[in-house]
């Protein structure tokens, strides 16, 4: 899945260590003093719905700023170039702007606790069981990547055994969310994000000046990979060729339409950190506020990754040295003092615990909510729902130490994480989004759409792509057009099953569907809500504005 190369050994001392052991300190003790705040299941799994916007949303994008996004978008940026920007501007923007103005409301007002309750309401106990497993599978998968991949960083750079890495970072994850729910891996997001932009941003900055600045960088990347290297757009007509082997269709459509929504509205790891949030404005805004940060972090992350290009130019040449993945670990050993080495280090296991943390807080709430207390264990105390939470969080990190090896068997971090969005967010975006809008659709559509789609995307990946019966150049290329597909099949199913199959009674689609509204919807804003500047309208399109305003240096 990942490799890195030999020779990254990093020079690191006893001050170095001091720095990692005291992040550690301050983990276990953010996990501590958030217990005093878990009561009941609902502090536990969703915080007690109390937490201010602001720390709800850097929590979202610390979530998704994981190692595996860290390590795999500088290795993309090295080896596709200006391309990379894309997943960022188009394939995240929009989407997290959707889902704050239009599918919070929905979420947050339903008062549900996860996103496949969601689908119960909607569509009935089919779909959500599908969808509660289908999460849950998907969750240790990716909560396995993340350890997988910093077992593989840590044992280049530090010299740990892979075990040991999975062991420890496993251990302090289980520790901190089992002994303060998920208001002790929020708050730790929060200084996870932090600790990351700590490390990435002096990267940045000494990079830089050691190519000779920025017209240094362009310099040197024009004159050995060409003018398109550093163009976002350029190269992606139809028919056209270029290193990430997708034109503006698959782009737009692939990756900035049903990809990108498909994550990002319905990827419970991200909105569990709405969902905490103390009411239904800040529940909105909290994606709105991710946007901000993530709009600007291919500075400290697709950036570092065109630098090392340029101090290393045999990046990704041989199969025998250093790879494009080699992109952050190369920078942190060739410019990082002791000291500041030790921050970088902290930071990337950080984004490994951030992301793993994540899917495990996500995992154990599904799992609890929506399966056992749903169908094997329904009508108990809360008590015993809530220490149910504490085991299911352990048993889902074991399970995950254990993905972390199959993982091994993947060639590429980042391809695997997207095949698993293509197989199994965007079919769930299709259900959502036409159950959403159309008040028509049945109990029945919901189900076969989300089981055809999924099917849909796994044969056209495994099957027309894998063997060789339509020519795709690149696994990425593939799957955009494995969502494009998932989307299409799911959402003519639904459509053809809608019509054959009788419809769930208008009254009992309050404030599930487009266009009406439930008690939990008409909350009035608290204090200070109302002001000009916390606007969930101004900020989704002013961070749009922006996004698109970014794109302009790169489109020329």
């Amino acid at each position: 899945m990942i490799t890195l190369a030999e020779g990254l050994r990093l020079p690191t001392n006893g001050l170095d260590y001091t720095i990692l052991a005291l992040y550690f300190i301050v983990v276990l003790g953010i996990g501590f003093a958030a217990k005093r705040s878990v009561r009941t299941s609902l502090d536990f799994f969703l915080s007690g719905r109390s937490l201010p916007a602001w720390v709800t949303g850097l929590a979202f994008v610390a979530a998704n700023l994981g190692a595996t996004e860290i390590l795999g978008m500088a290795a993309n940026g090295a080896q596709y170039g200006a391309y990379t920007v894309h997943w960022y501007w188009i394939g995240a923007i929009p989407a997290m702007v959707f889902l704050g103005l239009v599918m919070m409301p929905f979420y947050y007002g339903s008062k549900v606790r996860s996103v496949p309750e969601f689908l119960l309401h909607r569509f009935g106990p089919s779909s959500h069981l599908l969808s509660s497993i289908i999460f849950a599978v998907s969750s240790v998968l990716i909560a396995g990547v993340n350890l997988y991949a910093m077992a593989i960083v840590l044992q280049a750079l530090l010299g740990w055994p892979q075990w040991v890495a999975i062991v420890v970072a496993g251990f302090f994850v289980l520790a901190y969310i089992t002994i303060g729910g998920l208001t002790s891996a929020i708050y730790n997001e929060v200084l996870q994000f932090f600790v990351i932009l700590a490390a990435l941003i002096p990267l940045t900055v000494v990079g830089l000046k050691r190519v000779g600045g920025w017209d240094g960088l362009t310099h040197s990347l024009n004159s050995s990979h060409g003018d398109a290297f550093l163009t976002a757009w350029k190269g992606t007509g139809i028919g056209e060729g270029n290193p990430l082997g997708a034109n503006w269709l698959t782009i737009v459509l692939g990756l900035g339409f049903v990809m990108s929504f498909g994550y990002w509205t319905t990827n419970f790891a991200e909105v569990q950190r709405a969902l905490s949030a103390k009411n239904l404005s800040a529940a909105k805004r909290t994606p709105l506020i991710a946007a901000f940060p993530k709009i600007f972090i291919p500075m400290v992350v697709v950036v570092p990754g065109l630098i090392a290009l340029v101090m290393e130019p045999t990046l990704g040449k041989s199969k025998d040295g250093l790879q494009y993945n080699d992109a952050i670990p190369v920078l942190m050993r060739d410019l990082l003092p002791n000291g500041v080495l030790g921050i970088a280090v902290t930071g990337l296991l950080a984004a490994f615990m951030a992301g793993m943390a994540a899917n495990v807080s996500s995992f154990n709430t599904v799992f609890t909510n929506d399966i056992w207390a749903a169908y094997l264990k329904k009508g108990r105390e809360d008590a015993y729902y809530l220490k149910t939470g504490r085991v299911v969080t352990a048993v889902g990190v074991l399970i995950g130490m254990g993905t972390a090896f199959i993982a091994s068997s993947f060639s590429n971090i980042m391809n695997y994480l997207q095949t698993l969005f293509s197989f199994f967010n965007v079919p769930l975006f299709v259900v959502f989004i036409i159950g959403m809008f159309w008040k028509r659709t049945s109990a029945a559509a919901g189900f076969w759409g989300l089981l055809s789609g999924t099917a849909a995307a796994m044969v056209n990946y495994f099957w027309f792509y894998k063997q060789g019966i339509i020519a795709i150049p690149s696994d990425q290329g593939a799957n955009f057009v494995s969502s494009i597909v998932a989307f299409v099949v799911g959402a003519l199913v639904m459509v053809v099953v809608t019509l054959v199959t009788k419809p769930r009674p208008a009254e009992s689609l309050a404030g599930l569907v487009y266009g009406t509204r439930s008690p939990g919807m008409e909350e009035l804003p608290a204090e200070g809500d109302d002001a000009w500047y916390r606007k969930p309208a101004l900020l989704g399109w002013g961070a749009v504005v922006l996004a698109a305003v970014c794109y302009l240096p790169f489109s020329f």
